[in-house]
């Protein structure tokens, strides 16, 4: 386990590295793209919302899809140099505010969103309570919580720890590499569902996700294939957080 004193101190690190471009990091993904604007967009149909951050968006990746549901879209995200490849990236979409912010210290008043959206964040924080706590500061009352994060329990990692005989974790998983100091954690998602319970939001519904990343089907497999085979199997396989991405909706209570 990763000491939550580091995790503060280098958790934006890699993401301010001029050798690290997050925004080249997704050529080549544009099926694990489409998996989650499915998700999103599933998960959000027939919502409308006045404002919504997007917490530690990167560039704004997402945060365009969110003006489709939201009058104000918020980006904050806590890398200055993801916020400079935003300036570009956005510039020709729907206008999205950027703001540099940790999850753990968001600036807005109490109950002032009513959605915040976290994807691809809390593999870096081995306990995501503290952000979790404040989300629920910023949302007001039944405002909408979308969290997206690195799945465990996946099917393929179930098969293997029954192979060994082992029960699956119910603490963070540190799979990031020796050379790395960033915390880069796989979640169970019981634990991370009874989190979120004691920070004061309800599940509504739930998505296993990028259920066919695999480098080998996406080299043999056409990405509309895929994409659509990924639409008709998000929610079927969602009770057995089968992919290795899970997503869930939920409101603050």
């Amino acid at each position: 386990m990763t000491n939550n004193k580091s995790m503060k101190l280098n958790k934006a690190d890699q993401y301010n590295d001029p050798s690290h471009n997050y925004l080249k990091y997704w050529d080549g993904r544009d099926y694990e793209q489409a998996a989650e604007e499915i998700a999103i967009r599933r998960l959000l149909k027939g919502k409308k919302f006045k404002h919504a951050v997007d917490v530690g968006g990167g560039y704004g990746r997402l945060s365009v899809v969110l003006r489709d549901f939201a009058d104000k879209v918020t980006l904050a995200e806590p890398s200055q140099q993801q916020l400079d490849i935003s300036k570009d990236f956005l510039k020709d979409k729907p206008k999205v505010e950027a703001k540099l912010a940790q999850a753990e210290k968001l600036p807005f008043k109490d109950g002032e969103l009513d959605l915040a959206m976290v994807v691809r964040v809390i593999h870096h924080l081995p306990n995501p309570v503290p952000a979790f706590e404040e989300i629920n500061r910023v949302l007001k009352k039944d405002g909408y919580f979308l969290i997206e994060f690195a799945n465990y329990s996946n099917f393929k990692n179930r098969v293997k720890h029954a192979a060994k005989m082992k029960k699956m974790p119910l603490d963070p998983v540190d799979i990031r590499t020796k050379e790395s100091n960033i915390p880069f954690v796989n979640h169970n998602p019981k634990t991370v569902k009874k989190q979120l319970a004691q920070c004061g939001f309800k599940l509504e519904d739930v998505l296993s996700v990028s259920n066919f990343r695999s480098a080998t089907l996406k080299k043999y497999v056409p990405k509309s294939t895929l994409v659509k085979m990924e639409k008709a199997i998000q929610k079927p396989l969602a009770k057995t957080y089968f992919g290795p991405s899970t997503v869930y909706l939920l409101r603050k209570v």
